[in-house]
């Protein structure tokens, strides 16, 4: 993926996300719950991928890693500074994005983050992810996975801020793909960021690969939807934008 400023032709949509659950049940996370005692506690995420595997695009360094999370957290502003103000509303970005490298090295509310985890904290308002565990999934699926990372992530942020509160965990999260995908569809459309051609259907054959486990129930906690029920949330948002997110 490519935005309008620094056009570069490498790491696009392919194979996005397939390795995150290829030995894990649990995605990318999002919003606390209030565990007992008040505490938040933030959802876990994939397991690190295989570092070994480095896609031959050429995304390979912690530099051009570190440029495309810049990149999106400049999007990820734009776009929703854009929505709010067209609904009068006042934006006050996420304040801040934290890598970390050791479990424990962050805390969300008083309880340390674990490794291989991106997190949205409400708690001080941030998001967090393993830098170690993002860079190994840059390096094999491409910078697309950043973008979804980092929109996935703020899209929580932006529940927060709109005072949005489901019952269950996959009410959250579905919405959060929804609000991911109307925020990388809409970028594509006004010109910010680029698509590669095939990468559309390569996105949608790794968003199949993220549901739960068949056996998983929707109402438990940590529940994201099934295969075909995040395929459906994102490429609603992404093809018909905010207006199928259920944001009232």
């Amino acid at each position: 993926m490519e935005t309008r400023a620094a056009r570069r032709s490498r790491g696009l949509l392919a194979g996005l996300l397939v390795v995150l659950v290829a030995t894990a049940g649990c995605f990318v996370g999002g919003v606390s719950d209030r565990q007992e005692g008040g505490e938040p506690a933030p959802r876990r995420s994939a397991a690190a991928p295989d570092a070994s595997t480095t896609r031959a695009d050429g995304t390979t360094s912690v530099e051009e890693f570190a440029q495309d999370v810049a990149d999106a957290q400049a999007v990820a502003e734009r776009y929703w500074a854009a929505q709010f103000r067209a609904s009068g509303q006042q934006f006050r970005p996420v304040r801040r994005i934290v890598p970390y490298q050791r479990a424990g090295q962050v805390s969300c509310g008083g309880q340390p983050l674990p490794r291989n985890n991106a997190v949205y904290c409400s708690q001080g308002d941030f998001i967090a992810y393993d830098v170690t565990w993002s860079v190994a999934a840059f390096r094999q699926v491409g910078d697309a996975f950043v973008f979804y990372l980092l929109g996935h992530e703020y899209a929580h942020g932006i529940q927060v801020r709109l005072g949005i509160r489901y019952d269950f965990t996959i009410q959250q999260e579905l919405q959060a793909d929804c609000m991911a995908g109307a925020y990388l569809g809409d970028s594509v459309r006004a010109g910010t960021l680029t698509l590669g051609e095939g990468d559309l259907e390569e996105f949608r054959e790794g968003l199949a690969a993220v549901g739960d486990d068949p056996d998983q129930p929707w109402f438990a906690e940590g529940s994201h939807g099934t295969a075909e029920q995040r395929t459906e949330s994102f490429f609603r948002g992404y093809e018909r934008s905010l207006a199928e997110c259920d944001l009232g």
